[in-house]
């Protein structure tokens, strides 16, 4: 994830310094960006979102020291094999803050709050289709204890455990509305390859369930410890880029 060069979210490898290794993280299309209901753009051509993992299975969850990740694997549809390479299919819970300072990836100016946002990668003809799920601190999420319940394996960098019958759909709010925009990833290589596809309802998350996430560290077993909170690059400028929206405000 992080290729041949160093970076992390400090002051001295942080989301500021990123251009001088990635000068893309200059360019016209990052991400995330401030996402404003009112200057959206209703598209009625936008089809509904249809999530489905029916044709895939986790495999484990790892910490590669920037946030924790749920790999999947492909399986064939008419056979029920298993491919030979993993899929890019991803499940990203990413981006937290710490207490009393959430994070500001994709802030929706509507309401005028901050949340963690889950990203589920997925592999399109044309890049990545990415879907951001938000998060709002409040009631337990029952189907996230599956998730919170097994960080411990992978507390420090570096640490893979396995992970299997995980269905991500489980996480998603009732209602699918989203807005869409072109955009990259949001670490390193910053590739602007991304098709964001940020759901417009969060869901519910409670604060024992938050501290589960704040227990995993930047750093291995043999390092200092350095707590993995504030792992999130700040909003990005639209420079001309429209938001479309699958849904009339």
């Amino acid at each position: 994830m992080t290729g041949h060069h160093s970076w992390g979210y400090g002051q001295n490898d942080g989301p500021s310094e990123w251009h001088k290794l990635y000068p893309v993280a200059q360019g016209n299309c990052q991400s995330p960006i401030d996402i404003i209901p009112a200057q959206a753009i209703y598209d009625p051509c936008l089809k509904p979102l249809s999530i489905s993992y029916r044709s895939g299975s986790s495999l484990d969850i790892s910490n590669n020291g920037h946030s924790v990740m749920v790999d999947f694997k492909d399986m064939d549809d008419k056979t029920g094999k298993q491919k030979e390479s993993p899929a890019i299919a991803l499940l990203l819970p990413s981006e937290w803050g710490i207490p009393g300072n959430p994070p500001v990836l994709h802030l929706v100016h509507w309401n005028a709050k901050k949340y963690m946002t889950f990203a589920d990668a997925v592999e399109a003809t044309d890049g990545l289709a990415v879907t951001g799920v938000f998060l709002e601190i409040g009631y337990e999420h029952a189907s996230m204890n599956r998730l919170t319940d097994a960080l411990y394996m992978v507390k420090y960098k570096g640490t893979k455990a396995q992970f299997k019958s995980f269905n991500p759909t489980s996480l998603l709010p009732p209602c699918l509305d989203y807005w869409t925009y072109p955009g990259s990833l949001t670490t390193p290589p910053l590739n602007e390859s991304v098709t964001w596809i940020v759901l417009k309802e969060a869901i519910q998350i409670s604060d024992k369930q938050m501290e589960k996430f704040r227990t995993l560290l930047f750093t291995t077993e043999e390092e200092e410890r350095i707590q993995m909170v504030n792992n999130f690059r700040p909003p990005q400028p639209l420079k001309g880029r429209v938001v479309r929206a699958s849904f009339k405000a």
